[in-house]
C-alpha cells in the first residue's frame, strides 16, 4: 500500500469517527411511559422490550465499531506499513474490502473463520436466512 492509499483511507476513517462521534445513542425508551397506566395495550410490553433491545444492540455495535477505528487511526499514525495487513496472517487485505470498512482487521479468509470456526456452511441457498 502506498502513502496516498494510506491517505484515502485515514480521510476515510476521520469521516466516520466524525460521523459516530457525533451521532447520539439511540433512544431506549422505558417500557411504560405514564405512571398511572398500568394495564392497557398487551401488545404494547413486549414491542417496547423490543425496541429497547434494539436500540441497545445499535449503540453496543457503534461502540465496537468506534473503537475499531481509533485503533485502525492509531495503526496508521505508529505503525502506517501494517495498516492493511490482515493481524491474524499477515497478508494484506484487498483495497476493496479496505474501502467498504477502512476498520478491517482481518482478510476475509481469517474473518471467515473467525466467525464461523468450525466450517459449518448455515446457508445453503441465497434465500436461507437462518
Amino acid at each position: 500500500m502506498n502513502a496516498k492509499q494510506r491517505e484515502e483511507f485515514k480521510k476515510l476513517l476521520l469521516a466516520l469517527h466524525a460521523e459516530l462521534t457525533e451521532k447520539a445513542p439511540a433512544k431506549i425508551e422505558p417500557n411504560r411511559t405514564d405512571d398511572a397506566r398500568i394495564g392497557g395495550d398487551e401488545d404494547e410490553q413486549p414491542l417496547n422490550e423490543m425496541m429497547q433491545a434494539i436500540a441497545s444492540n445499535r449503540n453496543r455495535n457503534s461502540d465496537g465499531v468506534l473503537a475499531r477505528v481509533i485503533k485502525a487511526l492509531g495503526k496508521l499514525r505508529d505503525d502506517p506499513d501494517a495498516y492493511g495487513e490482515c493481524e491474524e496472517c499477515g497478508d494484506e487485505i484487498p483495497l476493496g474490502r479496505l474501502r467498504a470498512m477502512p476498520y478491517a482487521e482481518l482478510c476475509v479468509t481469517c474473518q471467515g473463520g473467525k466467525d464461523n470456526p468450525k466450517g459449518r456452511h448455515t446457508r445453503r441457498k441465497l434465500t436461507d436466512y437462518t
